[in-house]
């Protein structure tokens, strides 16, 4: 049976802990969160019905800044993946070294079968629930899987009805006009392409590198594009439905066209429509997981035939399928490194509303860059030192910054 998020994340977190001597009180704070909510929202239907929905907020870790962390809406989002993703964002925002908690939020919901209106009033119940907790110094949520801008608009709008603030910097992740930041839309598919410039040269990757993203999102769907710009071949790509694949490349502008029209990818022309299985298993010199968790599992990680794997989904490798690949020599870029942009971003967001200030595309890009090619460059060095994976020298990093923080 496999494990839930929240014990694989701990299995994680446990392999840094064998690397690395941590007090013994430092490990029990660790492997279990601060707060966990979970909230009830009655939502009136379009059809006159009532229709209540369940909440989660988990507050993980506060040591280095007001927690931080996206809100999904997913039909399979429970207390235990929002468990393992506040403890993954704790790690994140320290890995970056941004002054940020870890937390994260979601409701059990499949938003595409609302209406506007429903999802507006779900989304207002879920900000009413939580604003005792929420605040720009307590917690400051962000989007997440199925949630986006104007979701983000909506819970602001409820949170300052609510509370009289006025900063707008409780959520980030809003649209441009609301306060929002330049460049929080590529924000995570942005991070992931700086990380992969700063690893290019020590891992020997060529120029025109062959690159395989799962997921079409927001997230997959710019790293593709970012990806294709700089010159390198995206050969294959995928939906929550299916997966297509053409080997001289896909031009992702016109995939993007197609897909707005038709609503799926299958059926693009020049491309041979695989399953998500055979996606993952292609010959590639970059596999980017773009998806949800657990995509990369004991029983596939031996057939995976990528040089690099950048995870800019949260937890898509099974821990034993990260042994599998550490073995094979199959070099993973950790997502709490890797999918570090989206938050890193929402940061920036969050210190501009309280500074009443709006910078640049360009500034925000060269921070972001800056501030990846920094961290990355101290994990590969701590990894080489330690002999470890890179994952489990992230993990030392951000363990090592969130001792020291709980220690003053």
């Amino acid at each position: 049976m496999q494990k839930n998020p929240f014990d694989n994340a701990l299995s994680q977190l446990n392999k840094a802990f064998e690397v690395k001597k941590f007090s013994q009180a430092f490990i029990d704070r660790m492997s279990s969160p601060n707060r966990e909510v979970r909230i009830s929202i009655p939502v009136n239907m379009d059809d006159g019905s009532l229709k209540v929905f369940e909440g989660y907020r988990v507050e993980y870790n506060d040591s280095r800044g007001p927690y931080k962390g996206g809100i999904r809406f997913h039909v399979d989002t429970d207390i235990a993946e929002v468990k393992a993703l506040a403890l993954w964002m704790s790690l994140k925002c320290a890995v970056a070294n941004i002054p940020m908690g870890g937390g994260k939020g979601g409701i059990t919901v499949d938003p595409k079968k609302l209406s506007v209106s429903e999802l507006e009033k779900l989304s207002r119940g879920w900000a009413r629930g939580m604003v005792d907790i929420l605040g720009p110094y307590k917690d400051v949520p962000a989007p997440d899987v199925n949630t986006t801008s104007q979701i983000m608009g909506w819970m602001n709008d409820e949170y300052m009805k609510l509370t009289g603030d006025k900063t707008r910097a409780t959520f980030t992740g809003k649209a441009i006009e609301n306060g929002g930041s330049e460049g929080r839309s590529v924000a995570t598919g942005l991070g992931g392409y700086y990380v992969f410039e700063a690893m290019k040269s020590k891992y020997n990757l060529p120029d025109s590198c062959k690159v395989v993203v799962q997921g079409f999102g927001n997230v997959g769907g710019n790293a593709a594009k970012i990806f294709e710009e700089n010159g390198h071949k995206v050969i294959a790509i995928s939906d929550s439905k299916c997966a297509i694949y053409k080997a001289d490349g896909l031009d992702i502008n016109q995939l993007q066209n197609y897909k707005k029209e038709k609503g799926a990818l299958d059926g693009f022309p020049g491309s041979k429509t695989i399953s998500n299985s055979e996606l993952l298993e292609l010959a590639c010199d970059v596999l980017v997981p773009c998806a949800l968790e657990g995509q990369i599992t004991e029983e596939n990680a031996s057939r995976i035939q990528a040089k690099v794997i950048i995870e800019l989904a949260n937890g898509p490798i099974t821990p034993p399928a990260d042994e599998i690949l550490h073995s094979r020599k199959i070099v993973v870029v950790p997502d709490i490194l890797a999918n570090s942009g989206g938050v890193i971003v929402s940061t920036f967001e969050w210190e501009q509303n309280l500074k009443n200030e709006h910078w640049s595309e360009s500034v925000v890009h060269e921070k972001l860059k800056k501030i990846l090619w920094e961290q990355f460059d101290l994990i590969y060095t701590r990894a080489i030192e330690l002999v470890i994976d890179l994952r489990r020298a992230a993990y030392v990093v951000a363990l090592e910054r969130l001792e020291s923080a709980m220690n003053k």
